[in-house]
């Protein structure tokens, strides 16, 4: 019997945007908090990376490596949070889907999400995702849309 393909996605975001507790949402865990000191990969699908990761030039190319093994790649931004790590159209480096995640909109104000939804826009995400791993907003609508099959994304990027 064939085994159902999942994406697999990896979280990349600066420290304290809430990567850590997304994955804990998207995979019905307690939300605890934890600093993720190095790569994680959870339930075989999400890669969790730590924020360093993104913060310090000299460790991307360790984001650019895993992405390699990912379906989809995941922008994570605070709303709460006025700066970004991720430089404008660094989704062209990975020649892949590139989401964007607003989170903590249950703690920020519709203008810091219109920022933050900028940014990752900035940033090079194709589509936008508010959510609130606190209060589940949004996280059903991004389940879906991480569990679609991407199709044609590198085609599509190597034709460009």
């Amino acid at each position: 019997m064939e085994q159902e393909h999942k994406n697999r996605i990896i979280l990349i975001g600066p420290t304290m945007s809430g990567k850590t507790t997304l994955a804990q949402k998207i995979t019905d865990r307690d939300l605890l908090k934890h600093k993720t000191q190095s790569l994680n990969l959870i339930d075989n699908f999400i890669f969790d990376t730590p924020g360093e990761y993104l913060e310090m030039v000299s460790y991307r190319g360790a984001l650019s490596v895993t992405s390699a093994d990912a379906d989809i790649i995941v922008f994570v931004q605070s709303a709460i949070d006025e700066s970004t790590a991720l430089p404008p159209s660094y989704a062209a480096l990975f020649c892949k889907p590139v989401f964007g995640v607003v989170t903590k909109a249950d703690v920020a104000s519709e203008s810091q999400i219109k920022k933050a939804i900028e940014q990752l826009k900035m940033a090079g995400a194709q589509k936008t995702f508010v959510v609130s791993s606190v209060t589940g907003k949004g996280i059903d609508y991004f389940k879906k849309a991480i569990e679609k099959k991407q199709e044609g994304a590198i085609k599509k990027c190597l034709v460009k």
